[in-house]
């Protein structure tokens, strides 16, 4: 079996009915073809480097799925994110992923998932003063480690 993955990314806005839609129309697509669904997931909400399509944020999912044939199956899934869902998926790309390599990986957090900064940050709030006050503690210890070795 030839084991694919396929990222997409869609529109900030899209509906949890909607990505319903597009996993059952990928899922059928590839069982057409002669293939089986590993894993579809929802990787979440990103910034994106450069706007695309006039959207500066941008959600994510990874779908991973196997078949015995080569081409068509890649095909029908282009068709199915080019044609079927292009108002919904901005951009999408298809791999054929190395058989000798396992299916981990490591992602960042999206920005549902990363903790909230401070929106005082570097403006003198306490934590601040706590961090720049063992910063200077520590290289005045290091002054006196230098002295000792003059």
């Amino acid at each position: 079996m030839i084991r694919y993955e396929v990222l997409l990314l869609a529109v900030p806005e899209i509906t949890p009915d909607e990505v319903r839609t597009i996993q059952t129309q990928l899922e059928n697509a590839v069982k057409q073809a002669g293939g089986s669904t590993l894993s579809f997931e929802r990787w979440g909400k990103y910034k994106l480097a450069y706007p695309v399509e006039k959207h500066e944020y941008g959600v994510y999912f990874l779908m991973r799925f196997e078949a015995q044939q080569t081409g068509t199956i890649a095909r029908t899934v282009n068709e199915v994110c080019a044609v079927k869902f292009h108002e919904l998926i901005m951009r999408f790309m298809i791999s054929r992923l190395d058989p000798k390599v396992g299916l981990s990986y490591q992602r960042p957090l999206s920005l549902e998932e990363a903790p909230a900064r401070s929106s005082m940050s570097g403006f003198g709030n306490s934590r601040d003063m706590g961090d720049h006050e063992s910063d200077m503690q520590l290289s005045s210890h290091s002054m006196n480690i230098d002295q000792d070795i003059v």
